[in-house]
């Protein structure tokens, strides 16, 4: 059996289309989408829209991420309308209004998917982590934390959300961290998805990195309006993407808590973080 997983498209559908087209030629059994397919991007509605026609035309399994939830949530009305918060989430809101017909779709992915193989083997597939969807999984985590994080182990666990990709087996586990088609963090541009194969009873990982044509991604950015509409928030969004690393949380640890208590505006705060990592958008 093989099978092609991916995860992290973020609304970068130049990478997508590459990581879909290496899949088909590679023709798996099965496909699975480990979430994040929308939001810090520039085409939502294309990305979210191939998926679900390939999940209904040809059987893809595909799971919700913490930026579907979390977009769900902005554009449905539960954050500030106006105001600090309003101007940190207005990329999400931007999301929301592109993906219009497909949030039903999208409301109703399920949080994890799962399958017994041949062998009498657990394959597991949630977004980070089982404790929530936001809680990843790291290549160096300790082996305490891991087992937590994988806790009840399966024989196979899947996981994406860090954009950091890696294959570890702990104890009877293999775990396969997929990284991202349209965001990674490891210093490498590529986008990247996951092969399993199931041979003599024992399944086998490999990450594969893609090249794909960025600077039409880059351009998206700007065509859509994505970085002009979203706000100051979507440079340091663009920034993770030119960097191929993270960025962000480094800016909400520094930088949250003023902008909301209106000790410096957004647009200053992201002009000094950018300019502290020496980048320039």
């Amino acid at each position: 059996m093989k099978i092609a997983i991916f995860a992290d498209v973020h609304s970068n559908f130049e990478a997508l289309i590459s990581v879909i087209k290496d899949i088909n030629q590679w023709r798996p059994d099965l496909v699975l989408v480990g979430g994040d397919i929308i939001n810090r991007g520039p085409q939502p509605f294309e990305c979210t829209e191939l998926v679900l026609e390939r999940a209904v035309r040809d059987d893809w399994r595909v799971i919700c991420g913490n930026h579907e939830r979390f977009v769900l949530e902005c554009g449905r009305g539960n954050l500030p309308t106006v105001g600090p918060a309003h101007e940190i989430s207005r990329h999400a809101k931007w999301t929301y209004a592109k993906v219009a017909g497909l949030t039903d779709n999208l409301a109703e992915l399920p949080v994890h998917w799962d399958m017994v193989d041949e062998y009498g083997h657990e394959l597991r597939m949630v977004h980070a982590s089982m404790l929530g969807d936001r809680k990843g999984i790291f290549q160096d985590d300790t082996d305490e934390k891991l087992l937590k994080k994988i806790a009840p182990a399966p024989r196979v666990i899947i996981v994406g959300h860090t954009h950091r990709p890696f294959i570890r087996t702990i104890d009877n586990t293999l775990v396969v961290n997929v990284g991202a088609v349209g965001a990674p963090f490891d210093h490498d541009p590529r986008a990247g998805y996951a092969k399993l194969i199931l041979s003599s009873g024992y399944w086998k990982a490999e990450i594969i990195r893609l090249e794909y044509d960025r600077q039409k991604a880059i351009t998206r950015f700007i065509d859509t309006g994505y970085l002009e509409e979203s706000g100051d928030f979507a440079r340091l969004i663009m920034a993770e993407f030119y960097e191929s690393r993270s960025l962000i949380p480094g800016w909400y640890k520094v930088y949250e808590k003023k902008v909301m208590e209106g000790e410096i505006t957004l647009k200053a705060s992201v002009d000094r973080y950018l300019a502290s990592c020496n980048i320039s958008i």
